[in-house]
């Protein structure tokens, strides 16, 4: 034991309701070679735990807290963040590599999307330089399904959006029943999910109706369409069908909407002054349907990223997979990997667990495909749904409950001793931030 390296893993970026299994994954497999890992640690909050030398030591937790992970949802386990480490922050990875060396750390796996892997790649190059002997590898995970290439060949899916995707299509099914019920006073009912700049998870809501029998319109942020177009759209429909219901990612183009911005520079829709949902509907509302009534909306939240109980067990299954493989890969293949799914061809939906360099993804931002998007633009052809329908899992995740509610895991917070003075992280610092 005395020649091994302890491991630190971290999560970045939106959760998902999977993430915890990837991070269950990797501290399963870990734990399967005693020979090459010792202590497994996690850094607390992402990588500012790491900069700030706040190391949980997940070696210490009880297991059946480790294995509750598997349906405990989002990042309350070891925390996220978002906080982007840029080129010029030279203090922050100088910081991070000491820390790693104090702490006899020479295995690093960063759960995350692009912006995470492209730190990864950033530590493992600069740890080289620096003389550590550090093995670093990402998990795979984003909702948006973004990470990789148009063309699928690094990367089929991430872990995240079936359970998304599962979320969207299910709700769309109750969002139906509602709107055939109350249409004669809300005819149409627009419906704000995630996506910023690509539309994998607005497309997810044909999967609730894949015979396309709801008068459904898709609006995503790739349609190029624009609000009077979408207005024309939901009037028609109204002399169609008497009712419509409108599925508009958060990222559609609808004016300004007074945005506000995370730390790697994405827009945060949740927290600007106002929701494409909300413009929509005064919109609709002002210039008149045709139908008698009003538009109503709703605009979902982070919950549709943190709700286990909507969860795919296809998607749990496959998270816990590319944490295993992150093991895998650090122990066969070596440094600046990230664990990825392709698919096998084939009419039987079926996966391997493979490698990507991290070079190859690091902030890479997939777009959705041009031909999965109908000629009208307010819908997704057959394909789509072909390529989706298999992520989202046929059966219901059972979730333990006791006294009532939901057991989740819980950790102690048991921390690895500080051995480096205080350190804030330069962003913050640069901000006044203490």
């Amino acid at each position: 034991m005395a020649n091994n390296k302890n491991v630190v893993v971290a999560q970045s970026g939106g959760p998902s309701p999977v993430i915890n299994n990837t991070l269950r994954g990797i501290i399963d497999t870990c734990k399967m070679f005693p020979d090459k890992f010792d202590k497994i640690y996690a850094g607390w909050h992402g990588i500012e735990g790491v900069l700030k030398e706040e190391i949980l030591d997940l070696s210490a937790q009880k297991e059946e807290e480790i294995s509750l992970l598997r349906t405990t949802p989002a990042s309350g386990s070891i925390g996220t963040c978002r906080y982007k480490i840029k080129a010029d922050q030279q203090e922050d990875f100088e910081r991070i590599i000491d820390v790693f060396k104090m702490h006899n750390v020479g295995y690093f796996f960063y759960i995350g999307g692009n912006d995470s892997m492209d730190t990864a790649n950033k530590v493992a190059a600069l740890a080289g330089e620096r003389g550590l002997d550090l093995v670093a590898v990402g998990g795979a995970k984003t909702i948006d399904n973004d990470v990789g290439d148009s063309e699928f060949k690094l990367v089929d899916h991430t872990p995240g959006y079936g359970s998304v995707a599962r979320y969207w299509a299910l709700n769309v099914q109750n969002a139906n029943e509602e709107n055939m019920g109350s249409s004669p006073a809300d005819p149409v009912l627009v419906i704000q999910v995630m996506g910023r700049k690509i539309g994998f998870i607005p497309a997810a809501s044909r999967l609730a109706d894949p015979q396309r029998e709801m008068p459904l319109q898709i609006y995503m942020p790739e349609s190029g369409l624009t609000l009077a177009q979408l207005t024309d759209n939901v009037n028609d429909e109204l002399r169609r069908s008497g009712r419509c219901i409108v599925i508009v990612s958060e990222g559609f183009d609808v004016g300004d909407i007074g945005a506000a911005k995370d730390a790697f520079g994405h827009t945060e829709f949740s927290a600007s002054m106002s929701t494409a949902q909300q413009m929509i509907v005064n919109h609709l509302n002002r210039v008149g349907l045709k139908a008698r009534g009003a538009a109503r909306g709703q605009v979902v939240g982070t919950d549709q990223r943190a709700t286990m109980i909507y969860a795919s067990n296809v998607d749990l299954d496959e998270a816990y997979k590319v944490g295993q493989n992150v093991v895998v890969i650090a122990v066969e293949h070596g440094s600046g990997y990230m664990s990825t799914i392709l698919r096998r061809p084939g009419f039987i939906y079926s996966v391997d667990y493979a490698q990507v360099a991290l070079s190859e993804v690091a902030n890479s931002e997939r777009k959705f495909p041009a031909e999965w998007i109908d000629a009208n633009k307010i819908d997704v052809t057959d394909d789509f749904v072909k390529y989706a329908r298999p992520l989202i899992g046929d059966d219901w995740v059972s979730v333990p409950i006791i006294n009532g509610i939901q057991r989740f895991a819980r950790f102690e917070k048991i921390f690895a001793n500080t051995k480096l003075p205080r350190y804030v992280p330069q962003a913050y610092r640069e901000k006044g931030d203490d």
